[in-house]
């Protein structure tokens, strides 16, 4: 009893789709999306002296918040932080205005949460015990904690 053309190449076509989702079930085995609800941070850099938010830091409030969509926000720790230039009394202000900052910007992004608690370190620990200046720290860091 011989094969007709059509019936090899249907044959042929579902072992190439089997093929297919046995690669993507090993794919999806190896490759998970990031858990959903769970708490979060993320950081918001700023330019020299400035406590305005910049588009690309409107951009990741963005889409921080539109990750905790579908999820329950418990709290939001926002820590506005300072390099080490200049004095540290305007360094602190400075970490206070961009703590502030975020904060409007979240409450703008309509972020949902219970409690937000703002802080600022200054330029607390922009120095390293050695006496290097860390880099990276004209920022604020926002965690996203979301309630159990």
């Amino acid at each position: 009893m011989g094969m007709t053309r059509t019936t090899v190449l249907m044959m042929a076509a579902v072992v190439a789709l089997a093929g297919c989702q046995t690669v993507r079930n090993a794919r999806d085995r190896l490759v998970k999306s990031p858990p959903r609800c769970e708490d979060q941070t993320v950081q918001i850099y700023f330019e020299p002296d400035v406590a305005e938010v910049t588009p690309e830091g409107r951009q990741v409030i963005r889409e921080a918040a539109a990750m905790t969509r579908g999820c329950t926000v418990g709290r939001v720790s926002v820590l506005g932080l300072a390099d080490a230039a200049g004095d540290p009394n305007a360094n602190l202000e400075l970490s206070k205005k961009r703590a502030q900052s975020v904060t409007a910007a979240l409450v703008a992004a309509q972020l949902p949460a219970a409690e937000f608690n703002v802080a600022a370190a200054g330029q607390a620990g922009a120095v390293t015990t050695d006496g290097r200046t860390a880099p990276l720290r004209r920022r604020v860091d926002v965690t996203l904690h979301m309630a159990k």
